[in-house]
């Protein structure tokens, strides 16, 4: 049988898992509304919590959308389906699965509708295995960390903060990195062939890349940045509250949006 990344059994399987997740939120929804009749809080107050809490999933599920449709040209739909509804994170998948795709000697683009199954079962456990680490590391180590730093804390408040923000930025950099990484192109000839050899096929992939290539993805950052500064201006200076919960899936499609002119104009 021809494998297909859209084949049915695949949306079986992944309904199957989704179904168990929606099953437990459903359960913790219906103790937690147990509980506050427990103690006495008013059903207005309840019924006011759940749809605020409804509203604000929408804004993070746009952006997941989004996320979804453009791996689901490479991967189908039931991968990117499974990997963003259960613990998978917004940044990490598309990385993830381009990482994987480039170590078998092959890009996304170069996979879609051409992906066979070693490739697509590589790619899967490369976006699930890694970041399931979080699921064991965070009660293992969670509250040892947690207390050191509630110590370093108690003992230097500013050192502390620069800490932890040093911590968040080394993550920011990590991904910054990761758009940065093909501008040296520029300083190469008008295009570079580089040859690799496909760690599942044996077979020698040879890609041609226009040297301004390496510009497309620092186009597209600085383009969803300065509609993140314009979203913020509307927030502080116009007072357009609703914008802070729909900044992040307004940059998203601004930034696709403008990826596909920079492409054909770069690439």
């Amino acid at each position: 049988m021809e494998f297909n990344v859209n084949h049915p059994i695949l949306f079986v399987l992944v309904g199957i898992i989704i179904a168990a997740v929606l099953g437990q939120s459903v359960y913790f929804l219906l103790k937690s509304v147990k509980r506050a009749k427990t103690i006495n809080m008013s059903s207005a107050l309840v019924k006011k919590t759940i749809i605020t809490a409804a509203i604000f999933t929408i804004a993070p599920a746009i952006a997941i959308v989004i996320t979804v449709i453009s791996l689901s040209q490479s991967l189908g739909i039931a991968l990117p389906w499974l990997r963003l509804s259960v613990v998978g994170s917004l940044s990490y998948e598309a990385i993830a699965a381009a990482n994987a795709a480039s170590g078998m000697g092959t890009t996304l683009a170069e996979l879609a509708g051409n992906i066979n199954a070693s490739q697509y079962l590589t790619i899967s456990i490369v976006m699930t295995v890694s970041i399931m680490v979080g699921i064991w590391l965070v009660p293992v180590i969670a509250k040892k960390y947690q207390s050191g730093l509630m110590t370093f804390e108690n003992k230097d408040k500013k050192w502390s903060d620069i800490l932890q923000n040093s911590l968040f930025i080394g993550m920011i950099s990590a991904f910054v990195g990761f758009v940065f990484c093909d501008v040296s192109r520029l300083w190469s000839e008008s295009a570079r062939v580089v040859e690799s050899t496909n760690n599942i096929t044996g077979e020698e992939v040879v890609t041609v890349y226009s040297a301004t290539s390496g510009l497309i993805p620092v186009l597209v950052m600085v383009t969803s940045a300065l509609a993140m500064c314009l979203c913020g201006l509307l927030i502080n200076k116009l007072k357009w509250k609703w914008v802070n919960d729909y900044a992040l899936p307004i940059c998203m499609i601004i930034g696709m949006a403008v990826a596909i002119p920079v492409t054909a104009w770069l690439a």
